[in-house]
């Protein structure tokens, strides 16, 4: 007992007396932070390159919400003399905040959070702390907090966007629009969305005869989507999507897709900031019309097939893994099918090395809607339609190492901006 109180006081006594500036290692996981920002609010840390060497690992990740806002979690993690001390604070930022605005919440939850580790130095001899509510009634009394939403969750979104792109033998024009309805709590998820694009291309360019000749590409694409997830447990869901389109690229004159579906989460859904591993089993239905005949003579099909989706999310201290896996096939021919793998890693492997890899393939065998006829020479350079191919692939890497100084304090904007140019 007395050993155990003589520990007591000792560590008591080491963690008074430490003098040193907290370290701080900000870590954004899945998201971005105006670090400039974050050092000219918070100067009384210090701000490290190297998260083994920080006393503390602030882990930062953000997520979307059905407000059409953004749910920021920070994870605290005290390491070195704060060995053990972990802390865990979100707040949820609106849909119609600026960068300014979230950048500025963002901060004040970082202050929050460090205060506790600030607290056992003697920083905290220099720094004010100011704390008060801005809800008292013209009586002086606290106004009770109520949360009551006079829409019952519903979020309505329009938008429309277009671009133009031009030069000598090049001009692009797009244009583009978005209609959403959407309900989102934590038992039923409910969304309508419309959305519609029209692409434009022309090319011109000199021929042998001296002339000009010129290329136009059009095409244009609807959908309706209607979707509605119903939370089970805090492991299942069960839910469906609905869907009507048309896409000239892909020759659907109109399809429509109904596809049930169940899911499961190996980890609490509530976990989703720092790790997910969902396993989804669908059946859909779907019924084709087409605008050319397609490769198997068929201007109308009718289709039923099924398909196992799987994806994987770590964020964690030592960085961030999104894996992603689906199959899929129909069940009147099996031998149409597609797979897919793909993901990314950022991984820290020590202090100042780190290594990135993202990648993408699958294996295509149900390109059931490809017109009919050999494609020319023109539609495969413009893209004016989809091109038969057996699979996809995308993938790049890096690896990153950075040695010296461990400290980063400093604010410095100067030659930051301009140069004249502007990069699409």
């Amino acid at each position: 007992m007395r050993k155990c109180l003589l520990f007591i006081i000792c560590a008591i006594i080491s963690v008074s007396s430490y003098s040193q500036k907290v370290k701080l290692f900000i870590d954004c996981s899945n998201t971005w932070c105006d670090l400039t920002f974050i050092k000219s609010e918070i100067n009384y840390v210090d701000f490290v390159l190297d998260n083994k060497a920080a006393d503390v690992h602030a882990l930062i990740t953000q997520q979307g919400n059905g407000g059409g806002g953004s749910q920021y979690q920070l994870i605290f993690y005290g390491q070195n003399i704060f060995k053990g001390q972990t802390d865990t604070l979100r707040f949820n930022a609106k849909p119609n905040n600026t960068d300014f605005e979230t950048r500025a919440i963002l901060v004040k939850y970082l202050q929050v959070g460090l205060i506790p580790f600030v607290s056992k130095t003697t920083s905290i001899e220099n720094i004010s702390i100011q704390v008060k509510e801005n809800r008292a009634t013209d009586s002086g009394a606290v106004a009770p907090l109520v949360t009551r939403d006079p829409w019952n969750f519903w979020v309505f979104r329009v938008s429309t966007n277009g671009n133009i792109n031009a030069d000598k033998v090049y001009k692009g024009f797009r244009y583009s629009g978005n209609v959403s309805v959407n309900r989102v709590t934590d038992k039923l998820k409910v969304s309508f969305n419309f959305n519609f694009s029209k692409n434009k291309n022309t090319f011109e360019f000199d021929n042998a005869a001296g002339g000009t000749d010129k290329i136009e590409v059009k095409n244009e694409n609807y959908q309706v989507n209607h979707q509605l997830v119903k939370s089970l447990s805090e492991h299942w869901s069960v839910g469906y999507d609905i869907t009507a389109s048309r896409s000239t690229f892909n020759n659907y004159k109109f399809l429509a897709v109904i596809k049930p579906a169940i899911e499961y989460d190996v980890f609490p859904y509530k976990k989703v900031a720092n790790k997910l591993l969902t396993i989804r089993y669908g059946i859909d239905f779907s019924e084709s019309r087409y605008i050319d005949t397609t490769l198997y003579d068929k201007i109308h099909q009718t289709l039923v097939g099924h398909g196992l989706d799987v994806a994987l999310t770590f964020n964690q201290k030592w960085g961030t893994i999104n894996m992603s896996g689906s199959y899929h096939n129909y069940l009147n021919n099996p031998s149409y099918y597609n797979m897919g793998l793909g993901g990314g890693v950022n991984i820290r492997i020590t202090g100042g090395l780190s290594f990135n890899v993202y990648t993408f393939g699958s294996i295509l065998r149900d390109q059931l809607y490809l017109p009919k006829g050999q494609a020319t020479q023109q539609d495969i350079l413009t893209r004016q339609r989809q091109i038969s191919t057996n699979y996809n692939l995308f993938t790049y890497f890096g690896i990153s190492y950075r040695f010296g100084s461990k400290l980063n304090n400093f604010v410095n904007p100067r030659f930051d901006g301009g140069g004249g140019n502007f990069f699409f």
